[in-house]
């Protein structure tokens, strides 16, 4: 044994000569390049004194860099993350210029300039050489986590479920469709994940089908909360409060988050020692990073430093992630130009602030995302559930099918090969579940292949002056908004949720796009407008809609005989009477008409729900909003997303034998995100074990219901409103215990 600990020492004091020669050298070629910087005095010196300056200036920066860095970071973890990484450039060339300080006679100098980027070079240089050599040591890196995350769990006075079930990390690649993921590992663009389904699969591939409203505020609110309910798009207006809500706006998801827990009794599928990471909400979760729904307070349990402090501690992974950032922001940029000079069809602007809102999603996001996701891991958390944006960001303006679109992907496989090997090294066993929220659907825009936009449209159909100007639509991607509030918290400004939800004025007609789904209200008459009101009012509107050849049908209600589907030519099919694959559903897929008969039923359902057209040969949709690759309505890829869990996990979907699936080789489909919940939450009992009853009253208090004394079986919530079918109480009542 003591020849062993010998071994052990011999090899780190080994580790830290090599990084301290390396950076040595480092400093000599950098004093050799700069002008502005220099390690000898103004007569000169020999190159052995210079030498002996360089280690001497090297040393004293590895040291500071240890010691005082996380100091540093710790003082300023008050400091929104955004400035903070700014910060970092700063600090660090600090840190060098006190190093240079102290070399002994006064023969280092730089002004402060130079000094940022030298000290930027040798903290990259640093961290690149001791990642090196740990990679080739096994048992360095492991050490290495194993002190990480003993030292996170003695902050936390937690045991970090040393010895306790295996514990959960639901990845979600957001807006990944099934096929785009096949395709990815048919071509070798995802190997990481691919060697999951290889010659000895450890995971199976589930395909879903989302509800109507295929986007993330519907798919994560049912995924992490168990309830979409009155969730009819990306964006709609609501006549009762006179307020539009979107999705992507920090007071909508907060106010989303509470109806559905309202409505379930429940806090959410984290809400047992979980934490959640880039997400739209919280899923009732403690431990939150770039979590939207609780942007617009600010409170010791939402501050911009959660999940920072180990991201940041480490001065080299903020210079890669600005140097990454920057770098992408040349790609995007380069990219660009060259789809515009090869004329590429069809083709959307990429200009203006968009090249830094892809870099903040494809690298600032998912750096600190996947980051924080480790030190989960390493805490030993029960459950974390973090959403991975870039793909889906780059998608819209690029094409789900483009070349730009599969190096995103391939840059997310190499995500997901990390946290592959951190499980490794964690203090517990970890389930990684892949899944995304919703496909995407390639096609033109709408105005793209029209020439007007569908604002406009309507306004002809009622009668209405058109603005010589086209408007356009304001892509809703969830990068965007993360950006936006990122940088408003950055600057200590207060969260807005801007134009769109100022109150309509008059009776002009709120018409909003959510892809290739749009939302047509009529704020000046109370409740649902009918049919009939709408013929009686604006004559032209329903046939001037209808039969356009960019709609594919309309959802509207009928005083008569209900709410019917309306489609060209003049087809009408009562909303009781759709079947899947036949008339304006024709192409749609299955499931179609269960969800357009259940989004008729949402309290807030517009007017006149308005979808494109679908091409069932090319797969191609028109949204109504500036993308060229869109989600939000039926038709396409945008409505079938997937779910990659592990085989030690029971089968997503139970195999029926001799049900009309199973004989025809398909098993029974996984439909609407509220079905994912209970199925991530069936996952979660299985690795916990039994569930402990949610306390309403928590709920209704406005908080978020803590964990009660574990029973000895699942029992059922006593306070449930909702009554039990068939002796089985909801699933809501449930919460996962560890």
């Amino acid at each position: 044994m003591l020849r062993g600990r010998w071994r052990t020492t011999g090899r780190a004091v080994l580790r830290v000569i090599i990084v301290w020669l390396v950076s040595s050298l480092t400093l000599l070629a950098l004093a050799g390049i700069l002008p502005d910087f220099q390690l000898q005095s103004d007569d000169g010196d020999t190159i052995t004194r210079t030498a002996v300056t360089a280690g001497w200036g090297a040393g004293a920066f590895g040291l500071l860099s240890a010691l005082v860095w996380p100091l540093l970071v710790r003082a300023l973890l008050l400091v929104p993350a955004l400035v903070l990484g700014a910060l970092v450039f700063f600090l660090n060339g600090s840190l060098l210029l006190i190093a240079l300080w102290l070399i002994p006679d006064g023969r280092g100098a730089a002004n402060p300039e130079t000094a940022v980027v030298v000290a930027a070079v040798m903290s990259a240089v640093a961290s690149a050489t001791s990642t090196a050599l740990a990679v080739g040591d096994d048992d360095a890196y492991r050490r290495r986590l194993s002190r990480l995350a003993d030292r996170r769990r003695r902050r936390s006075g937690e045991d970090g479920g040393m010895g306790g079930p295996p514990g959960t990390v639901f990845l979600q690649l957001d807006g990944v469709g099934h096929q785009v993921l096949l395709d990815a590992l048919a071509n070798g663009v995802m190997p990481n994940v691919a060697a999951w389904l290889g010659d000895t699969p450890t995971h199976r591939l589930t395909r879903w089908r989302t509800d109507w409203s295929s986007q993330t505020g519907a798919s994560q609110l049912g995924i992490l909360h168990g309830s979409n309910h009155d969730v009819p798009a990306f964006r709609w207006y609501e006549k009762d409060s006179g307020r539009t809500m979107v999705s992507n706006r920090p007071a909508s998801a907060a106010e989303l988050q509470r109806r559905a827990i309202e409505r379930t009794g429940d806090g959410g599928l984290l809400t047992l020692d979980g934490a959640s990471r880039g997400n739209l909400f919280s899923g009732g979760a403690d431990e939150l990073a770039f979590v939207l729904s609780i942007a617009a307070r600010r409170g010791r349990s939402n501050r911009s430093r959660a999940g920072y402090f180990a991201y940041f501690s480490d001065p080299a992974n903020a210079v890669r992630t600005v140097v990454s950032f920057a770098a992408e922001v040349a790609r995007e940029t380069g990219q660009s130009l060259r789809a515009r000079a090869r004329g590429d069809r069809p083709r959307v602007s990429r200009g203006g602030l968009y090249p830094f809102i892809r870099a903040f999603a494809t690298v600032l996001e998912r750096d600190v995302v996947v980051a924080a996701v480790i030190g989960d891991m390493l805490a030993g958390r029960t459950a974390v559930y973090a959403d991975l944006v870039a793909y889906d960001e780059v998608a819209h303006h690029s094409g789900p099918h483009s070349r730009d679109a599969q190096q995103v992907l391939a840059r997310l496989d190499r995500s997901v090969g990390l946290l592959v090997k951190v499980a490794d090294h964690a203090p517990r066993e970890y389930r990684i579940v892949l899944l995304s929220d919703h496909g995407q659907s390639p096609g033109e825009t709408f105005e793209g292949l029209y020439g007007l936009t569908l604002k406009d449209l309507v306004r002809a159909g009622c009668g209405l002056p058109v603005s010589r100007r086209a408007e356009r639509t304001r892509s809703g991607a969830e990068a965007r908004s993360a950006a936006r509030h990122a940088v408003r918290h950055a600057l200590h400004r207060p969260v807005r949720d801007g134009a769109e939800d100022k109150p309509a004025q008059g009776s002009d007609p709120v018409v909003l796009a959510s892809g290739n789904l749009a939302l047509i209200s009529f704020p000046d008459v109370p409740g649902r407008m009918s049919r009939e009101q709408m013929d009686a009012r604006h004559p032209a509107l329903l046939p001037t809609l209808a039969d356009h050849p960019g709609i594919g049908f309309l959802l509207v209600r009928g005083e008569a005989h209900g709410s019917v589907v309306l489609g060209r030519g003049g087809v009408e099919v009562p909303v009781a009477e759709l079947r899947d694959g036949e008339g304006p559903l024709a192409g749609m897929g299955a499931g179609a008409a269960d969800a357009v008969r259940r989004t008729d039923t949402f309290p807030h359902v517009a007017d006149i729900m308005v979808n494109s057209t679908f091409d069932p040969g090319t797969g191609r949709v028109h949204a109504f909003e500036e993308q060229i690759g869109s989600h939000g309505g039926l038709g396409g890829q945008q409505s079938y997303p997937f779910l990659l869990s592990p085989l030690v996990l029971s089968p997503p979907v139970p195999h029926i034998p001799h049900s009309p699936e199973a004989e025809a080789g398909h098993p029974a489909e996984l439909a609407g995100a509220e079905a994912v919940h209970r199925v991530l939450r069936r996952w979660l009992r299985e690795g916990s074990g039994p569930q402990v009853p949610v306390g309403l009253s928590a709920v209704a208090a406005g908080g978020v219901p803590r964990q009660a004394e574990a029973p000895a079986d699942d029992v059922p919530a006593a306070a449930d409103p909702r009554p039990a079918q068939d002796g089985v109480p909801p699933e809501g009542a449930w919460r996962q215990s560890g």
